[in-house]
């Protein structure tokens, strides 16, 4: 039964899911003529000698590959927030409060602004994606420190988590923020791109990335629902029922830091994706992960592209930053989640 109803929730959100992808196509500030999105993007599918390569441009490489990447990064970004909280056990442990966002983001920064120093001594398949990696490494570190200065005799101490995200948070807005005193103009922008986050970068090249990064960790992590569930009831526990804990955690801690370093380096800094989506889903299933963990990848495709779609249509023909409105939405949430951890210590 079990199944069967994930099969149909699932099922339910890729329908929305598409037609979310469908409607987003057609939004947007240039202007078509008499042909509609819809028809030019079935020229360019047919592969019609009437379409423009302005028409072609923007209906291919600007509109869909930014939809993909929405897609790709958000579900990332929501199954990575999923998982770390079922390893911590607590709904607050999100990539944003517990430093990784912070830790792929200063490396990022540390590549764009003093990358050219040292390229020439690095591998050219490490040169030619030097941000992507730099915000990997960033994201895994963060993640290590938190984890291990949170966790004593196998178990985690969630202030501890919080309180080491904060400070590694802190660290990185400071060396951050001197990054952007020294930084040359050009640089400026790249480094204003990644603190308010967006998608307008979106390519296919990216994209292929995004995917690859997406079809491996999901492969992991994906059917490691049941394994979270027993990781609820505590580490012995979970152990007692066959369950290789460590083996676990090194798993969710690799690819997490995967995930969330590679939608850094693409997308910037997009926060709340990996509290929001969880939350609601929590409040229909409560702490099963084997239903809000596939969920998750699906949900959180929807939740970034209907920002997305928002944030380039809101202040047309100009662009707000995602990261603004994600944050705007999920404020309130994280607002909502504290006062109701108040309540039951009362």
């Amino acid at each position: 039964m079990k199944s069967k109803s994930l099969t149909f929730y699932a099922i339910i959100g890729i329908i929305l899911l598409m037609l979310m992808m469908v409607l987003s196509l057609n939004i947007g500030v240039f202007d078509f003529g008499k042909s509609t999105s819809y028809e030019v993007f079935w020229k360019f599918v047919t592969s019609d000698s009437s379409i423009s390569l302005s028409e072609k441009y923007i209906i291919w490489d600007v509109r869909a590959s930014r939809i993909v990447m929405a897609v790709l990064v958000g579900s990332m970004l929501a199954v990575s927030g999923t998982t770390l909280q079922g390893m911590f056990k607590n709904p607050l442990a999100t990539g944003e409060a517990i430093g990784l966002t912070s830790g792929a983001t200063l490396l990022a920064a540390i590549a764009i602004v003093l990358g050219h120093t040292f390229e020439a001594y690095l591998p050219e398949i490490v040169r030619n994606s030097l941000v992507g990696v730099s915000a990997f490494v960033g994201a895994l570190l963060a993640m290590i420190i938190v984890y291990r200065i949170s966790t004593s005799g196998g178990k985690t101490n969630v202030v501890m988590m919080l309180l080491s995200g904060v400070a590694i948070t802190s660290i990185g807005f400071s060396i951050t923020g001197f990054l952007i005193y020294i930084s040359k103009d050009e640089q400026l922008r790249d480094l204003t791109f990644w603190n308010l986050g967006s998608l307008a970068g979106a390519t296919w090249t990216k994209n292929i990335i995004l995917t690859i990064v997406l079809i491996l960790s999901y492969l992991v992590i994906l059917p490691k629902g049941k394994a979270l569930n027993a990781m609820m009831l505590g580490e012995k526990d979970a152990q007692h029922l066959g369950i290789n804990v460590e083996n676990l955690k090194k798993q969710i801690v690799v690819l997490t830091a995967l995930m969330v370093g590679t939608c850094v380096a693409f997308s910037g800094t997009i926060g709340f994706v990996g509290l929001i989506v969880p939350y609601i889903l929590r409040l229909l299933f409560r702490s099963d992960y084997h239903f809000i963990l596939p969920l998750s990848a699906v949900c959180g495709s929807i939740l970034l592209l209907f920002a997305d779609t928002i944030s380039r249509t809101i202040v047309a023909p100009s662009e707000l930053p995602i990261g603004i409105l994600t944050s705007l939405i999920g404020g309130p949430i994280f607002i909502a989640i504290l006062i109701k951890f108040k309540n039951t210590l009362r």
